[in-house]
């Protein structure tokens, strides 16, 4: 929802920190993250809260990094994209299920296999469509010039807050997981409607 705002922040932020580190190579930064994001659910897994949260944190500055880093020094690529994507999905789950075993309550793993349902059944609503789109930008440019795929009420930003939630406050995770896992709904029904609407 708050996406394409909060990109400009990102951008503002993250691209003095990059222009130092141009000599790295961007996909680093990536698997930085993805240790920083493992570390953190495995602490999270043992009630270190204040240790999953730094490591957390840590994983989210490597994610601006190796785009701001690759952008800086124009190394920007497809596998840098698709890195990416899947060491977020990969953190994404890891977090979550860190926090549940951490706590050992019935009501957190049901509502955690809620939430990562829904997260599986977004993820393949969003890939699909943005794949479909491409595929129709490149037949038919002239056919799809104004058209966008909507940012949904949960995306990147939105997730990031609920996750600092979760580990800011592990007693309600039950009631965290319910309330975002039904955001995620409500998202892929705002994708479904707009499917509908502008798909042939």
């Amino acid at each position: 929802m708050f996406d394409e705002r909060m990109r400009l922040v990102k951008d503002t932020v993250f691209y003095p920190m990059a222009q130092p580190l141009q000599t790295i190579p961007p996909w680093l930064f990536s698997v930085m993250g993805l240790l920083a994001g493992a570390g953190a659910a495995i602490a999270l897994w043992q009630r270190a809260y204040p240790l999953g949260f730094l490591l957390w944190f840590l994983n989210r500055v490597f994610d601006g990094l190796d785009g701001a880093v690759a952008r800086s020094c124009n190394a920007q690529s497809d596998f840098g994209g698709y890195l990416d994507i899947i060491i977020d999905f990969i953190v994404y789950a890891a977090v979550p299920v860190g926090l549940a075993l951490g706590r050992m309550e019935t009501a957190v793993t049901y509502s955690l296999i809620f939430l990562l349902g829904t997260f599986y059944v977004n993820g393949a609503s969003w890939m699909y469509l943005a794949a479909i789109l491409e595929k129709r930008s490149q037949q038919h440019a002239d056919r799809l010039t104004s058209v966008k795929m909507p940012a949904g009420l949960i995306g990147g930003t939105e997730t990031i807050i609920f996750y600092t939630a979760f580990i800011f406050f592990p007693g309600v995770l039950a009631w965290l997981f319910c309330l975002m896992g039904l955001l995620v709904v409500v998202t892929i029904l705002q994708r479904l409607l707009w499917a509908i609407r502008h798909l042939k």
